[in-house]
């Protein structure tokens, strides 16, 4: 423990019991330090999920990340001037006592991730204990015997500054790990024979082509020279997927495997190190795997995923949490992490990536206290985590994240729209998540609202997303649905809009020339505007190098099917935008005119028939308005589902009824 540590230890007496940080409807006991054991719990009553304090009582977890003093640590390259407390308090007992004081005001009454231990803050907290990475699980060799071994060596000391604290509701074991199907594969089929790993993944590709090396290599192209099992093994040169195989299946599988050894010992370590602690699992980054959700589920308590809004109006995505809930069967959700930043900021942040932003602090106001609501609505999500207290250094922290994410800015100012916006959602998140339901599906009839919407401004902010929203697309069997689809309906033509995920790994496709289309994540459109049906198809193109972290797809409408870009029959009149978190999300807006649909205007009778068909990247799984697979969908207009043109009236009235 650092000096400033040891002082507010001896100084986190004196601001234990702040009545201002209770949690809430604490009533079994006057506070947390008098709590009878350090066993925090899940419940569920009347529809929702919540946490349960040692007293009893229910909690719902308002959380800031990084609630940290930020000293000592590195100095940053060029003296950049970092948040730190010694500018603005003359003691550490000073800071911590306002600081508190603050976030109690905020409406928040958790320690999030990176923050303080208990023993200085007194605030319920989840620690992230990097145990897996500390303990070389991740890209090294996780099915080596002495892995485990290393886990739980390291856990008691990771633990030591929890275990027994009645704030310390649980863990996480890491942050992000990610699960990205391909790079695993490609990871593991460059080691050397001796590694464990290497040899599992032969193993549970042997067993996935019942031995026959054929079917394998009609799947997958080998490095140079592997021409059989035992070669493969040897090969220290990445196996790639062979387009138009169904190789995916493989990776999938080997995913899952992974993430199950993974979240086994995860649980058998952390169960053994502090029984009483919930397991919140590796805190999922805006994306999830299905294999490796579902490998989860069974050893954590609550599943954790990071999140980026997908709108800059608060809105939170339906799909997301609906396939949580089919893979998890109803498992609590903790947000561990979410955030909002603005070009208009104070401390000069550069806002230089891919992450949820506007242009000033009112609108990071008005979506962040949105975003609040919208979460609090579903009825899994126990408690959401802001990132963070306070914003990046200018020019970026040490890994060059340069964000205004914080509530307070590096002069130690607040940001008053933005803490006064969270403090008022934050006080009605209880009473939101309280009345929080499952809601049920819409009905398969259609009505697309009418609404002019500019595909040019890169949001979905203009959208009149609970009106446009289609019924939920229904995935292949086995499968969750892995986006969803909306659309309206203006004077000059229709305009669609996806928000999904999908990982694509740039490296694991053998390809040369053009990318072929066959292995895109792509919608297939179908529309019947009374004139005839007409098909198109929404390409995502990735590039062919990988230039940062979220290599940007292009959005491609065609006519019809094309095989490769260049064979793309373009839509006159059409448009199609790509943009958003980059994959593994996907966002995008496309717009088909009349004309295309065979029509000078609108049709005057207000009907018309609609589909429309995803397909994951490399084909790995599909979803669909109708229920049919892609192909059959299309090649079936009878079975397009029916729907009509509605007015702003019906529009608007539905929009008030969502209270978005």
């Amino acid at each position: 423990m650092h000096s400033l540590l040891r002082r507010l230890a001896l100084a986190a007496g004196l601001v234990a019991g702040m009545a201002a940080l209770r949690p809430e409807a604490a009533a079994a006991c006057p506070d947390l330090a008098q709590s009878p054991s350090s066993r925090w719990s899940l419940r569920y009553e009347n529809g929702a999920d919540y946490l349960a304090t040692p007293c009893g009582d229910r909690f719902f977890s308002l959380g800031i990340n990084v609630l940290d003093d930020e000293v000592p640590k590195q100095p940053l390259p060029d003296n950049r001037l970092r948040y730190d407390w010694r500018r603005f308090y003359a003691s550490p007992e000073a800071w911590l006592k306002d600081t508190r004081q603050r976030v109690a005001a905020w409406g928040f009454n958790t320690a999030g991730a990176w923050s303080l231990p208990p023993s200085v803050l007194a605030m319920p907290t989840i620690p992230n204990l990097e145990l897996g990475r500390i303990a070389r699980f991740h890209w090294f060799d996780p099915f080596d015997p002495a892995t485990e071994q290393a886990m739980r060596a390291v856990a008691p000391e990771l633990i030591a500054p929890y275990k027994e604290s009645p704030y310390r509701i649980g863990y996480f074991s890491d942050n992000e790990v990610g699960w990205w199907g391909g790079a695993l594969l490609a990871f593991y089929s460059k080691k050397p024979a001796a590694n464990f790993s290497k040899q599992r993944w032969v193993e549970l590709l042997r067993d996935q082509y019942d031995g026959d090396w054929q079917r394998f290599s009609a799947d997958f192209v080998p490095p140079e020279g592997a021409e059989n099992w035992d070669a493969l093994l040897r090969a220290e040169e990445t196996t790639k997927l062979r387009p138009g195989g169904n190789g995916i299946q493989a990776v999938r599988r080997w995913t899952g495997a992974v993430a199950e050894r993974y979240y086994a010992m995860v649980e058998r370590v952390l169960r053994e190190a502090d029984p009483d602690a919930l397991i919140f699992g590796d805190r999922l980054p805006i994306y999830y795997d299905p294999y490796a959700v579902r490998a989860m589920a069974r050893h954590v308590d609550a599943i954790a995923v990071n999140y980026n809004v997908d709108s800059p109006d608060g809105w939170v995505a339906h799909y997301f949490f609906d396939g949580l809930r089919q893979l998890t069967g109803g498992k609590p959700i903790l947000i561990s992490e979410w955030f909002f930043a603005a070009n208009e900021n104070r401390t000069g942040n550069r806002n230089n990536g891919h992450l949820m932003t506007v242009g000033t602090q009112a609108e990071r106001a008005r979506g962040a206290g949105a975003a609040t609501r919208n979460f609090a609505a579903i009825p899994e999500i126990v408690g959401l985590h802001w990132f963070q207290f306070p914003d990046h250094p200018p020019g970026g922290r040490a890994d060059g994240e340069d964000y205004d994410f914080g509530l307070v800015d590096v002069q130690n100012r607040p940001y008053e729209r933005v803490v006064t916006a969270l403090g008022a959602a934050n006080r009605e998140a209880p009473g939101i998540h309280a009345a929080a339901r499952v809601e049920p599906a819409p009905p398969r009839e259609l009505v697309l609202p009418e609404s002019r919407i500019d595909i040019t401004d890169h949001s979905l902010a203009d959208w009149p997303k609970p009106a446009a929203l289609l019924p939920p697309l229904i995935p292949a069997a086995g499968e969750v649905a892995f986006g969803e689809a909306y659309a309206a309906w203006s004077e000059t033509g229709i305009t669609l809009a996806t928000i999904g995920q999908d990982y694509y790994d740039i490296d694991l496709l053998d390809y040369s020339g053009e990318f072929p289309l066959g292995e895109a994540y792509r919608l297939a459109i179908g529309i019947d505007a009374g004139a005839g049906p007409r098909r198109f198809t929404l390409y995502f193109v990735p590039p062919r190098t990988k230039l940062k972290d979220h290599p940007p797809m292009t959005a491609l409408l065609c006519a019809g099917e094309a095989a490769v870009p260049s064979q793309c029959t373009r839509v006159g009149g059409g448009e199609a935008v790509y943009f958003g978190a980059d994959q593994p999300r996907i966002t995008a807006e496309a717009f088909v005119p009349w004309t295309a649909l065979g029509l000078e205007r609108a049709p005057q009778s207000g009907r018309l028939k609609l589909e429309v068909a995803a397909t994951a990247w490399y084909r790995s799984r599909w979803m669909s308005l109708s229920g049919l697979p892609p192909e059959e969908a299309m090649a079936h207009p009878e079975r397009w589902l029916p729907a009509r043109r509605g007015s702003r009236v019906e529009a608007d009235a539905r929009q008030n009824r969502s209270g978005s």
